[in-house]
C-alpha cells in the first residue's frame, strides 16, 4: 500500500512520523477520541481537529489511488499506456490534474470531432494546426466541400484545444484570478411572491474568489428554485489571449482557420467545462464554511448547561390547543401529564397544584409560539401561590429552552419506543423538560440536521454534512463521559468503539444483571471484546464503583501507575483523590516508561484532581424584558437581554421575546475587526444588545452589541 504519510505531511503540517502513527491507530480501528485521548505518546498529542485532518486526508487519497488505477486499466485496455504515461499518472496526486492527462483517453458519446474525423478530416485538421505552408496549401485545394471540410478541421482543433493541459490550466489560471459570478432573475419571476426573499440576488455580479458561503449558498438556493441564472466567467478576452499565446503561431489562412477553433473551443468546451470545475470548488468551499458552522453550533448546543436531576414541570406552549404539561421525575421519567390553557383560571390552579404536590424545582418552557405568555401565565401562577393551599418548599426556576428538534423527535421511532402510550403532544413536552435537565442525553436521540443551528444545511452536501455532525456528536459524548448504569442506549451509541449493537447490549445486560459493580463487569457483556473495551471504557463511567478510577478518566490501562503513585507515597489511591497535599508530592518522571510518557501523566494527575469533571458550565436563570412582547413594542435604542439562537459566518440571531429573532450582524459584535462572530458570542449565551433598525413589512430587526 501506498504511503501517504509525506503528502499528508505538507498539505495539513503535521510531521510525517506523527501522520504515519496516526493512519496506523486509524487502520487498528481505533476511534478520534481514543487516539487523542489515550494514544498521545504514539502521535506527539495531536488533538481531534488534527486526527479529523489526517483521516480526512487519508481516505483522499486512498480514493486517488482507486481512481488511478481504474485510468490506468482503461487506458491500457485502448493499447495506448507507454511507460511515460503510466509514470506521468502515477506520480500525480492532483484530482484535477489527473483527470486532465486522462481527458484524451476518457471514454465519451460521439462528439462533432468524432463525426469529422468519420468524415476523413483528421489529416486537413493535423496540417491546419501545424499553421505552417503545407497547411495554407491543403485549404487551397479544397474543392466544392470547402467549408465542411474546413467545419470539421475547425471540430477537431477545437477538440485538441480543449484537451491540451496547458490550455486547461491556463483558462484555469483566469477563472482564479477574474473569474466573476453574475446572476439574471429568471423573465416572468420578479414578482412572483416566492421569489421575494431572494430579491437581493436578482442581480449580482462580483469577483467569485471573494464571495461570502453564505451569498453562495443562497444564490444556489434561488437557482435551483428556479427564480435566477447564474454564470461564472473570467474577462473573455483575456482568456483568449491566453490560448492565442499557445495556440496562433503565424498570421495566414491556418492561423486565421485555428483562431476560429480556439474561439468555438472556449466557448463551447473550455468555458463551460472550466465553469462547471470552479461552480464545484466554490461550492466546496462555501459547503466547508457552512459545515463547519454548524458543527461549531452543535458541539456548543450539545455542551450546553445541564440542569442536572431536579424534579421539573415542563411545557409546550400553544394558544389554540393549549400548553402541554407535564411532570417528570429527577431521573426524567413522566409522572403526570395534562393540558391547560392560556389566561384560565384552570391554568393557575393545575399549575399550583402540580407545583405543590411534585414539589417542582424547575419549570421548562418551550421558546415557540406562546412562549412569553406562558412563561408570564406560570410567574402569575407561583405569585399567588402563597396565598392558596398549596405550600412548596422552594419557589421553582423558570427556564425557557429551546423547542428546535423536539416535534422531530416526537414523531421518531425513538420517541415511540420510549412513549408508547402518549401522543407526539406528550413526547414533545417530554423532551423540553429533559434537554433543560441534560441537553446532551436529549438531544442526541435527533438528527442532528433537525436541530435547526445551521446555516443553509439543507444546500451543502448532505453526505459529508452527516459525517461532520456524527463526529462532533462523538466528540462531545466522549469528552464529556456518561455513567454506564444511567447512560440510554441512544448516548451509549456514541461512545468511542461501542455503535448500536453493543449500546443495546449494555442496556440489555443491565437490565437483566442490575447496575455494572465496576468497569470490569463491562467484558461481560455480550460482544464486548478486549479491543472495543480498550476503546470504550476510559469514556465510560461507574459512580460507585470499589475503584475510584472507574468513575474518572483514567483509562484502565493506567490503573497500575496511579496504584504505584499510592503505594509510593503510603495512600490508597481514594487518598491520592481526595487529598492534594498527597498529589504535590508526586514525581511525575519517575513513572515515565517507553510506552507511557509526561503528556498522558500529567492527564493522569490532572483527572486525580478533579475525577469526572464535566466540561460544561453551571446553568444560568433567564428573563426577557417584560415590557416587551412583538415587533410593535420595539424602538430604536432600546437596550434589551436576549439569548443567542443560531450563529452564521455573517453574524448571529437573538431572541428578544418578541416572536421574532433579530440580527447582530457580524459588523455590530465588537469595536474591532473580527473574522468570526465565535470570537465574541456562544450559542444560547445571554447577552444584552441594542435595537439600531426594524423593517416592520420584512419583520426584521437588527441588533448590536456595541453599547
Amino acid at each position: 500500500m501506498t504511503d501517504f504519510s509525506k503528502l499528508i505531511s505538507s498539505r495539513i503540517g503535521v510531521a510525517a512520523t506523527q501522520v504515519a502513527a496516526t493512519i496506523a491507530l486509524l487502520n487498528e480501528n481505533a476511534t478520534i477520541p481514543f487516539i487523542a485521548r489515550y494514544r498521545k505518546e504514539r502521535t506527539g498529542s495531536l488533538d481531534e481537529v488534527q486526527i479529523s485532518q489526517i483521516a480526512d486526508e487519508y481516505h483522499r487519497y486512498l480514493e486517488i489511488d482507486d481512481r488511478k488505477a481504474t485510468i490506468l486499466n482503461t487506458i491500457a485496455e485502448q493499447g495506448k499506456l507507454t511507460d511515460e504515461l503510466r509514470m506521468r499518472i502515477e506520480l500525480c496526486w492532483d484530482t484535477t490534474e489527473l483527470e486532465d492527462i486522462y481527458l484524451p483517453y476518457k471514454p465519451h458519446r460521439k462528439t462533432r470531432a468524432d463525426m469529422a474525423r468519420e468524415q476523413g478530416y483528421e489529416p486537413l485538421a493535423q496540417a491546419i494546426f501545424a499553421q505552417r505552408r503545407e497547411g495554407d496549401e491543403a485549404i487551397k485545394r479544397l474543392g466544392k466541400e470547402r467549408e465542411e471540410a474546413l467545419q470539421g478541421a475547425r471540430d477537431i482543433i477545437a477538440e485538441w484545444i480543449n484537451q491540451d493541459e496547458r490550455a486547461r490550466q491556463s483558462i484555469r489560471r483566469e477563472f482564479s484570478y477574474s473569474a466573476i459570478i453574475s446572476t439574471k432573475v429568471v423573465k416572468g419571476k420578479e414578482s412572483d411572491p416566492e421569489a421575494q426573499k431572494y430579491k437581493d440576488y436578482f442581480s449580482v455580479s462580483e469577483p467569485l474568489r471573494r464571495i461570502t458561503s453564505h451569498r453562495l449558498l443562497a444564490i444556489r438556493r434561488a437557482e435551483s428554485e428556479g427564480f435566477i441564472r447564474v454564470d461564472i466567467s473570467p474577462d473573455r478576452e483575456k482568456a483568449l489571449d491566453k490560448l492565442a499565446h499557445l495556440f496562433l503561431h503565424s498570421n495566414s489562412d491556418t492561423t486565421y482557420q485555428v483562431e476560429l477553433a480556439m474561439e468555438d473551443s472556449y466557448k463551447r468546451l473550455l468555458k463551460p467545462a472550466i465553469e462547471t470545475e470552479f461552480a464545484g470548488f466554490s461550492k466546496e468551499r462555501a459547503d466547508t464554511e457552512a459545515i463547519q458552522v454548524f458543527a461549531n453550533n452543535l458541539r456548543q448546543l450539545l455542551l450546553e448547561s445541564p440542569l442536572g436531576q431536579k424534579r421539573v414541570l415542563a411545557i409546550d406552549p400553544g394558544f389554540r390547543t393549549g400548553c402541554k404539561v407535564v411532570v417528570l421525575s429527577a431521573q426524567g421519567d413522566l409522572l403526570h401529564h395534562t393540558i391547560v390553557f392560556l389566561n384560565t383560571k384552570q391554568a393557575t390552579t393545575t399549575l399550583q397544584s402540580l407545583i405543590h404536590q411534585y414539589q417542582i424545582q424547575a419549570i421548562a418552557i418551550g421558546n415557540g409560539t406562546a412562549s412569553r405568555e406562558t412563561e408570564q401565565m406560570v410567574r402569575v401562577s407561583l405569585d399567588t401561590i402563597a396565598s392558596t393551599p398549596y405550600t412548596i418548599h422552594h419557589t421553582p426556576q423558570i427556564f425557557v429552552v429551546s423547542e428546535s428538534g423536539a416535534s422531530i423527535y416526537s414523531a421518531s421511532k425513538i420517541a415511540r419506543e420510549e412513549f408508547p402510550n402518549e401522543d407526539v403532544t406528550v413526547r414533545g413536552a417530554v423532551s423540553i423538560g429533559r434537554r433543560l435537565m441534560d441537553p446532551l442525553a436529549e438531544l442526541v436521540k435527533i438528527d442532528p440536521k433537525s436541530i435547526g443551528v445551521g446555516q443553509y444545511q439543507h444546500d451543502v452536501n448532505q453526505t459529508r454534512l452527516g459525517e461532520s455532525l456524527q463526529q462532533t456528536v462523538e466528540s462531545v459524548v466522549n469528552c464529556v463521559g456518561v455513567d454506564v448504569n444511567t447512560a440510554s442506549k441512544h448516548i451509549l451509541t456514541y461512545i468511542s468503539g461501542l455503535g448500536p449493537t453493543l449500546a443495546q447490549n449494555i442496556v440489555n445486560y443491565r437490565q437483566e444483571n442490575g447496575a455494572f459493580p465496576n468497569r470490569k463487569a463491562l467484558l461481560k457483556v455480550p460482544k464486548m471484546g478486549a479491543k472495543t473495551y480498550e476503546q470504550a471504557a476510559g469514556f465510560l463511567r461507574v459512580t460507585n464503583s470499589d475503584n475510584p478510577l472507574d468513575n474518572s478518566a483514567v483509562h484502565p490501562e493506567s490503573y497500575a501507575i496511579v496504584e504505584r503513585m499510592a503505594k509510593d507515597l503510603h495512600c490508597t489511591v481514594a487518598d491520592l483523590m481526595q487529598q492534594p497535599e498527597l498529589r504535590k508530592q508526586i514525581d511525575l518522571s519517575r513513572y515515565v516508561t517507553n510506552a507511557v510518557g509526561m503528556p498522558t501523566l500529567t492527564d493522569i494527575l490532572r483527572e486525580l484532581e478533579k475525577p469526572s469533571r464535566d466540561p460544561r458550565t453551571q446553568l444560568e436563570e433567564f428573563h426577557f424584558d417584560e415590557s416587551v412582547h412583538t415587533i410593535d413594542d420595539l424602538q430604536v435604542g432600546m437596550v434589551l437581554p436576549g439569548i443567542i439562537t443560531n450563529i452564521a459566518n455573517f453574524g448571529a440571531f437573538c431572541d428578544i421575546g418578541v416572536h421574532k429573532d433579530g440580527l447582530i450582524h457580524i459588523s455590530e459584535m465588537a469595536n474591532r475587526r473580527i473574522s468570526s462572530p465565535n470570537e465574541v458570542v456562544s450559542l444560547h449565551q445571554h447577552v444584552r444588545v441594542r435595537v439600531i433598525d426594524i423593517d416592520h413589512a420584512r419583520g426584521r430587526i437588527q441588533l448590536s452589541l456595541k453599547q
